[in-house]
């Protein structure tokens, strides 16, 4: 996107939301408020900057020919997004692992991946498929596992009001369909 496009867009949602303060039964105009805005129209084009990434090319941008046949992980990925039901966020850890098959990445890549895809409006389970397929596709080796621990603030802060609940997601791919390799990943993850 354009830096006039994403100016434009940002005005726009600047405009949208001083209505939305007006129609919660705030004076949008009070001292407070005045910048509120464009502070939130900035906020949610980056907490949603994922849309104009492509993490394949992320990966390509580091994509080495190694014969490393072992277990890669990358564990406690710091991760941020929004909930596409209610935008609230939801956050916590997510946990990637490969086995490759003539081909590694640079390892803040895979972070970069975890990123990009975290950064749209999401689901927590739709974010582990996303980055597991992104990998699984790009770099082709012989299994992916990602594993997300999150806390929602859509069941934390409104409906059922779990402070404490931690949603966990998996999901896999080739050698790691196989029970010794899954149990060797989550031994080593929580570590």
């Amino acid at each position: 996107m354009s830096t006039e496009e994403l100016e434009k867009n940002r005005s726009l949602i600047a405009d949208h939301m001083q209505d939305i303060l007006s129609l919660l039964g705030e004076d949008a105009g009070r001292d407070g408020l005045i910048k509120t805005p464009l502070r939130v129209a900035k906020a949610m084009q980056y907490l949603t900057k994922g849309y104009w990434q492509d993490p394949e090319e992320i990966l390509r941008s580091a994509l080495f020919k190694e014969n490393y046949r072992q277990m890669v992980i990358v564990k406690d990925i710091d991760l941020f997004s929004l909930c596409e039901h209610h935008m609230l966020p939801f956050f916590g850890k997510a946990h990637v692992a490969y086995i490759p098959d003539g081909y590694i990445t640079g390892l803040s890549k895979i972070a970069r991946v975890v990123d990009i895809y975290a950064h749209r409006l999401q689901v927590q389970e739709r974010l582990t498929t996303q980055i597991k397929e992104c990998i699984q596709k790009t770099l082709n080796p012989m299994g992916v596992m990602v594993v997300i621990e999150a806390q929602h603030m859509c069941m934390q802060m409104r409906g059922v009001e779990k402070q404490h609940s931690i949603t966990t997601t998996s999901d896999f791919t080739g050698v790691f369909r196989e029970q010794k390799t899954r149990e060797e990943f989550i031994n080593l993850i929580k570590k």
